[in-house]
């Protein structure tokens, strides 16, 4: 699994597994922290559909941190103020850069996560469907 989509998955999904994960590598390996779990900002890029231009939409609030795992450097960015979050997916991603054997485990925990994110979003579509209202059907 590529690293843009295990990290989209461990944060649209539950924060649990990506803490159960997190934890299954700091219980086993040295974990550095070079850079703490601190705040910035970043701008948003979005492509303006009539001209496919892109144009920066503005600023957003992000957390970074900086890990390392067995010489292997993680990286862990997450919008807004989510300091475990950002730490868990820096301790993920070195473990995945660091080739550790755990992360073998980790395929199917994560393809669960992404049905269920799947499955919730087929929830919210049904429910906006159910209160959408037909024009074509309204009377004057």
């Amino acid at each position: 699994m590529k690293r843009r989509k295990r990290t989209e998955i461990m944060i649209q999904g539950n924060e649990c597994l990506a803490r159960e994960l997190a934890e299954s590598i700091t219980q086993k390996y040295e974990c550095l922290e070079i850079s703490a779990p601190q705040y910035g900002m970043t701008m948003i890029k979005m492509r303006e559909s009539a001209k496919n231009s892109l144009f920066y939409l503005g600023e957003v609030l992000i957390t970074e941190t900086k890990v390392e795992i067995e010489g292997r450097i993680g990286i862990g960015i997450v919008t807004g103020m989510k300091e475990d979050l950002s730490r868990n997916l820096a301790i993920v991603d070195a473990a995945y850069k660091a080739q550790l054997p755990e992360t073998a485990a980790w395929q199917q925990p994560l393809l669960d996560m992404e049905q269920e994110i799947a499955r919730a979003r087929v929830r919210e579509q049904t429910q906006l469907f159910e209160t959408k209202v037909s024009f074509e059907t309204m009377k004057v």
